[in-house]
């Protein structure tokens, strides 16, 4: 588990740094019990698993773009344990090398940013009406002292009324374990080492990847070491609007003038008086993308080949993703209202020549580019093994 949750830990309760390394390792073998216990629900039968499944890197185990009756494809809980504080200004020498650059809104555990500790990330779903669906935290604490693993808990939390915030820690805590969530265990990172050769195709992946001229994917989620030799997250943590288009999927997209606006509501407020932020949501990382069945923060691709290609062809093919209207014209960025679409990101690869009404439109891929670069992201996929010789 994570050395700065120790050390905050020490310092918060006094204990001894041994002390408090052992319950750390006691909070962490509780939080395990917690996330995998579908008791924890009002139903009975949804457990934190249910959505974040240790075989899909903690993500969803189906296709299907939400689960559960909610409005927001569920992300990947590995990754995150230096995912920044959300700020609406950040400046990161770590990435860019300067840090006089503003990023401008960047960082956040959840797609709009709006928590900053694993604890509150963990809160969410206990008491989310379409997801475990407790009325309070006594409805949860209430379902955690029936549980065999009891008398652990209430131990560990010392008080009665320190229970749920324990049930919150022991969360937070079990997924500070590098080995389960942040193993760096990927053919890339052991070809960053010189431990892997990549194929042909995995080579031009990830030229194209990289190259400004071609996906420009890495300049937002960063392929290469950071300054200090740390290994590649594969984001930059900014929140960007893409325009990815309307999911028919979601059941609150029936109603037409419901808009899921990321950063600047529904579900996070402090920032809904901030237009320039509506549409908005945070850029995830790519490791362990190609265990994905869904895509972008309403799960409206189901392909990462599709997802892959829509960055492609988003300006110079706009009809292949977009509905269209009475009239025959292409609804382009409908899944946000008129007034917010200024803020869809425009800078490469989007923007091609579809803009430009050229005879023969032509994305910034091809389709062989975009099956090379699918291939090197297949790269990222955690668990591989090293060929003996």
């Amino acid at each position: 588990m994570g050395i700065a949750l120790v050390t905050l830990a020490a310092g918060q309760t006094g204990l001894s740094r041994e002390a408090a390394y052992r319950r750390a390792r006691e909070l962490a073998s509780l939080g395990r019990k917690l996330f995998f216990d579908a008791g924890l629900s009002e139903s009975g039968k949804l457990s934190c698993a249910s959505c974040h499944d240790p075989h899909f890197a903690y993500g969803p185990p189906n296709a299907q773009a939400v689960q559960a009756g909610g409005h927001r494809a569920v992300p990947s809980l590995k990754y995150l344990q230096v995912v920044p504080p959300f700020t609406e200004h950040y400046f990161d020498a770590e990435l860019t090398g300067d840090d006089s650059v503003d990023a401008g809104p960047t960082g956040g555990l959840t797609w709009d940013g709006r928590v900053d500790r694993g604890r509150d990330q963990a809160r969410i779903p206990l008491l989310s009406p379409f997801e475990m669906a407790n009325e309070s935290p006594a409805d949860v604490v209430a379902r955690a002292l029936r549980a065999s693993y009891s008398a652990e808990l209430v131990r560990l939390a010392g008080r009665t009324d320190a229970v749920f915030a324990t049930i919150l820690e022991a969360l937070e805590t079990w997924q500070q374990d590098y080995r389960e969530f942040y193993p760096y265990s990927s053919k890339y990172d052991a070809w960053l080492a010189g431990k892997a050769q990549l194929t042909d195709a995995e080579a031009r992946g990830l030229a194209a990847f990289q190259d400004p001229q071609k996906g420009n994917c890495a300049s937002c989620h960063p392929s290469e070491r950071g300054v200090s030799g740390t290994p590649p997250q594969f984001t930059d943590y900014a929140l960007v609007a893409l325009g990815v288009p309307r999911s028919r999927e979601i059941a609150a997209n029936d109603d037409a003038k419901w808009f899921d606006l990321g950063l600047c509501g529904p579900d996070r407020t402090d920032l809904k008086a901030k237009s320039e932020y509506c549409g908005r949501f945070r850029t995830p990382t790519l490791r362990n993308v190609a265990l994905r069945q869904v895509f972008f923060h309403n799960g409206v691709v189901h392909s990462l080949k599709d997802a892959v290609a829509f960055y492609a062809q988003r300006d110079s093919e706009p009809e292949r993703w977009y509905p269209r209207d009475a009239a025959g014209a292409v609804k382009k960025f409908d899944d946000l209202p008129e007034e917010f679409r200024k803020n869809v990101e425009a800078g490469a690869p989007f923007g091609k020549s579809g803009q430009a009404k050229a005879p023969t439109p032509q994305g910034a891929l091809t389709d062989g580019e975009v099956a090379d670069i699918v291939a090197f992201l297949k790269t990222l996929t955690d668990g591989y093994r090293l060929q003996s010789h």
